[in-house]
């Protein structure tokens, strides 16, 4: 098992990655402290069936008292209704602010149920148990919790950094192939801003799904450092993490959170950012093209489908929390491994590299 500790102002956790950790979690938990002796356990209705039993009785090992929650799969659970459902079925339960929840599943359970426990009762304790590629690399660390509006993506939430976060790798290699590989957006993408090196390991490691935990760990290393830089994107540092991020959320709403996976959206807007950072930053030719080859080796896309409107992609693009002052704050690339934010890119700029992704 490999530990990676976070130090904070106000939290200091540690990320576990290794194989076979859901059934020691609830060991693991009680040896983290900080927790009661009742917990809802999130999950959805893909995860559940493979792994909430095994959580929920090893918990319970631990003398905890388990109350199970699932919610439907998929992007549109994102939503205050089913916040709110969560928390109202927690109440209805007898839970209350001794509690913790521990959220069992991909970036959207990780999302939806850290903002839960964000303001259930002003605030209870978060353990969070990533089963994604996204969530175990990125989405479960740093304590950004949120859900989706019609305007755009993670427009309401709040930070609440969890107090143990539990990656088992094992539960990677049930992923259907599209989920899997999505999730490597989001490796790539630490590649790019923050760790050169990390491209070569990636591609070496290709498509195989054994030996992940030093991988998946390097990555967290990644995240926990940016976080603790800048742990509520005040300095500038953490935006870094959004390299990819402008242009993918707005296909990502523009798509109707459907039509492509998370890391998909955030692929196509890889290749985008790439593109803009050969025009108006430095970046060769040779690494813009090596990044798109890396996206092209986990299948993710290049090319966005015709019936995504451009000015429906940039109108979700403005309500984007990524916009300050009504100004572009855009990351772009130097180099390989070097990220910086730009005021220098126009809507048009962005329109023009979203015109060339079809």
């Amino acid at each position: 098992m490999i530990r990676t500790q976070l130090i904070l102002a106000n939290d200091d956790y540690e990320v576990l990655v290794g194989s076979d950790l859901l059934d020691q979690s609830g060991t693991l938990i009680g040896e983290a402290g900080h927790f009661g002796k009742q917990a809802a356990l999130v999950t959805d209705s893909n995860v559940g069936p493979l792994y909430a039993d095994a959580v929920q009785k090893s918990l319970e090992d631990a003398g905890i008292k388990v109350f199970q929650i699932t919610v439907p799969a998929g992007e549109a659970s994102k939503s205050m209704d089913q916040v709110t459902d969560i928390c109202r079925q927690m109440l209805q339960a007898g839970l209350d602010r001794k509690s913790f929840l521990v959220a069992l599943g991909g970036g959207v359970i990780g999302d939806l149920a850290g903002f839960a426990a964000a303001i259930f009762q002003r605030g209870i304790p978060c353990v969070q148990i990533p089963t994604t590629v996204v969530s175990q690399v990125d989405s479960s660390v740093g304590g950004k919790t949120g859900v989706n509006t019609p305007e755009g993506k993670n427009l309401v939430g709040a930070f609440h950094q969890p107090k143990l976060v539990i990656a088992d790798v094992e539960t990677l290699k049930t992923l259907p192939d599209q989920e899997y590989n999505e999730g490597y957006a989001e490796v790539i993408k630490h590649a790019a801003i923050r760790d050169a090196e990390l491209l070569g390991l990636v591609e070496a490691q290709g498509l195989s799904r054994d030996n992940l935990a030093p991988l998946i760990a390097r990555n967290v290393g990644i995240k926990a450092r940016v976080v603790e830089e800048d742990e509520r994107e005040t300095t500038g540092t953490r935006v870094l993490l959004n390299f990819g991020h402008t242009i993918g959320h707005g296909i990502e709403a523009a798509g109707g959170y459907g039509k492509y996976f998370h890391g998909e959206a955030i692929s196509l807007g890889l290749v985008a950012a790439c593109r803009l950072s050969v025009k108006h930053s430095g970046l060769s030719e040779a690494e813009s093209e090596r990044i798109i080859a890396t996206l092209e080796q986990f299948q993710l896309p290049t090319k966005l489908d015709a019936e995504v409107p451009t000015a429906t992609i940039l109108e979700k693009m403005t309500r984007d929390k990524k916009f300050k002052d009504g100004q572009i704050r855009f990351v772009l690339l130097r180099g390989l491994g070097e990220a910086f934010v730009s005021d220098a890119i126009t809507l048009a700029d962005c329109e023009a590299a979203i015109e060339e992704l079809r």
